[in-house]
């Protein structure tokens, strides 16, 4: 136990994955601020009464019904898949590994952010980038249910103004754009938890 704080004392690292994360997150917000010269504010829901007696809700954020219903199911849908993929991969580490963690005093907590999940996300990755992408091509499916996404909103305007190449450009570039920043993300962080020689 000893020997596993001094290590840790030791190892100090300040450029964590979550510092890091949180910086990154910090300068978009920032730079999005400045930018588009937004005012940062928080639209608090609000119930009025008027004149007639009658409530009126003001404010908050709004979810429509088709919004709500193609989230729960993409978010059901995909869900299933990667929960398979993270339950395989952590599955498929030898019974050694949590094992010797336990012998060396670590809690649960330390065995599954020290030992389980770093070698488990070598697995993890390349199927959840897979999984990723399908996300990103099965948002158009909710046109099916009359949710304005960029796919309806473009073949709308290719009905009424007849501007078919155009509208059909942005569609091969919103998705491709799409498809290429997470392809490359993912490639990132699979570059960075893949063992150099393996």
């Amino acid at each position: 136990r000893s020997y596993l704080n001094k290590y840790r004392d030791e190892n100090v690292n300040f450029f964590s994955p979550g510092i890091i994360s949180f910086v990154f997150f910090i300068s978009i917000a920032s730079i999005t601020y400045f930018v588009l010269g937004v005012d940062l504010y928080t639209d608090v829901p609000s119930l009025e009464v008027n004149e007639y007696g009658t409530y009126i809700q003001s404010g908050g954020f709004l979810l429509s019904p088709e919004f709500a219903a193609i989230l729960f199911a993409l978010v059901l849908y995909t869900g299933t898949f990667i929960t398979e993929i993270v339950r395989g991969s952590i599955q498929s580490l030898p019974k050694g590994q949590t094992e010797a963690a336990q012998a060396l005093g670590f809690s649960s907590y330390q065995r599954i952010t020290l030992i389980i999940l770093p070698q488990a996300l070598r697995s993890i990755i390349p199927p959840l980038t897979n999984q990723y992408l399908n996300l990103t091509k099965n948002s158009s499916l909710s046109v099916a249910i009359a949710y304005p996404d960029v796919f309806m909103v473009s073949r709308t305007i290719m009905n009424n103004a007849g501007h078919a190449l155009p509208m059909l450009s942005l569609i091969l570039v919103t998705f491709l754009g799409l498809s290429l920043f997470i392809s490359l993300f993912m490639n990132f962080l699979n570059r960075r938890v893949t063992r150099i020689g393996a």
